[in-house]
């Protein structure tokens, strides 16, 4: 008997529930175990040595690194975890369809810039809402990150595109049918502190996930997905993209943009996210080497921490309730940490020698900050290789506390959220990494 049926029948014996097929071809039980949060009961676990060949062999040099396993470690998390995604189109038929030079009282120029997400004429576009500091000499480095609600609600600004994408229903802002309404203008503005951003000399672009793909499970009908469908597929291969996989092939669409704009020096430009935003940016970071510096915030599991230390959300739990972010494959792993061929460390060491910064929160068990500490940590070996450098902390830092080297860390009190005080750390940590 594998270790992977052992798990799983284990597991349901304890739950007493049925056992059912899965997407993927496995079973697994009805529903996850509730959540752990006792550090003494987290299982024995193993982590996989990013510095050790599929075969066995040892990674003995940085150019074993870059010219193999890098692209080994890169292949086992597309396969297995957030899916293979296609080339990006050739279009470039980028458009500036908003423009105010003297935006946020002449504090910044602000675009709205409709990127094509296919080759196609009547196919999807993403709207990138782009902010520039206008009192710094153009180029200026630059934060991207996709955002949750659309662009419209980041700032109580009433020229701001109101979005047309799905999203969430909030019955304070009476949604109710998943269509934005005005009420919603600048409800999520406390995340996106613009004038603070570029004050520090950053300029900030944000696009509304739903761009690119809606956040429920929806078959993959109402996204990107269908536009690169196979003749006759109707859904992606158990090992090609989800949702995070497609936000993160989005991020590198708006990269493809930047590199055409001359207000915004393309080879500055830092990947952020929050929360499954975050685990998007760490993945983005992974794929694309054109962002300079990569930023995940409370991202959790999917994310920074180490996903066998089961504490907070796990795999089980993230794939039943959220079964759309993760390719098919990744569900293999449910209750099965130790069988996953990858953890996130090996995520967080395909940023290097790329700077990194994990960031968390005491009040967020759920996302397991001791893991995204662990993870980040773990990532270490690489980034020596690479001559790089080592994570300046041997333990987890007290709240407060950024641990400024190339891979960083930083905790906070508090809840899941991201607000003015984290984007000033990612400003410092930027300050000394990319300006």
């Amino acid at each position: 008997m594998t270790r992977l049926t052992t798990c799983k029948s284990l597991a349901a014996a304890f739950l007493g529930v049925a056992i059912l097929t899965g997407g993927a071809g496995m079973t697994l039980a009805q529903q996850p175990p509730a959540a752990n949060y006792d550090e003494s009961k987290i299982p024995a676990y193993e982590l996989p040595d990013s510095l050790t060949f599929a075969n066995g062999d040892k990674v003995k040099t940085a150019q074993d690194w870059t010219t193999k396993r890098c692209a080994e470690v890169l292949g086992l998390f597309e396969t297995h975890v957030y899916g293979k995604a296609p080339a990006h189109p050739k279009n470039k038929d980028f458009r500036v369809a908003k423009l105010d030079p003297k935006s946020l009282d002449g504090l910044a120029t602000r675009k709205e810039v409709l990127i094509p997400l296919t080759d196609r004429e009547d196919g999807p576009v993403m709207r990138a809402l782009l902010y520039t500091p206008n009192n710094v000499p153009p180029p200026v480095p630059l934060f991207m990150g996709l955002n949750f609600r659309g662009n419209y609600t980041t700032h109580a600004d009433p020229t701001i595109t109101l979005t047309e994408a799905w999203v969430y229903n909030d019955n304070d802002l009476g949604i109710n049918n998943n269509r934005a309404v005005e009420a919603g203008r600048g409800s999520n503005a406390d995340r996106w502190p613009y004038e603070a951003i570029l004050k520090r000399g950053y300029g900030v672009m944000t696009i509304h996930s739903s761009d690119i793909d809606p956040d429920f499970h929806d078959e993959f009908k109402n996204g990107i997905h269908p536009y690169y469908y196979k003749e006759g597929q109707t859904k992606p291969a158990d090992d090609e993209w989800g949702s995070i996989g497609a936000w993160a092939w989005g991020l590198s669409r708006a990269m493809d943009y930047i590199e055409t704009d001359r207000a915004v020096d393309a080879k500055r430009v830092a990947v952020m996210g929050h929360s499954r935003l975050g685990k998007t940016a760490l993945w983005a970071g992974a794929l694309d080497p054109r962002f300079a510096l990569v930023v995940s915030n409370q991202s959790g599991c999917g994310g920074a921490a180490l996903s066998r230390r089961a504490i907070g959300e796990t795999i089980w739990r993230i794939n039943t309730s959220f079964p759309h972010w993760f390719c098919g494959n990744y569900k293999k792993y449910n209750g099965a940490e130790n069988d996953a061929p990858v953890d996130q460390h090996m995520l967080i060491a395909l940023i290097a020698p790329r700077p990194v910064l994990v960031c968390s929160a005491e009040g967020d068990q759920w996302a397991d900050p001791k893991g995204e500490y662990l993870s980040a940590k773990h990532a270490e070996p690489v980034y020596q290789l690479l001559g790089a450098g080592a994570m300046a902390a041997e333990e987890m830092p007290k709240p407060n506390q950024l641990v400024d080297s190339v891979i960083g860390y930083h905790i906070r009190p508090g809840k899941h959220a991201v607000g003015l005080a984290d984007w000033m750390v990612f400003c410092d940590f930027a300050d000394k990494h990319m300006k």
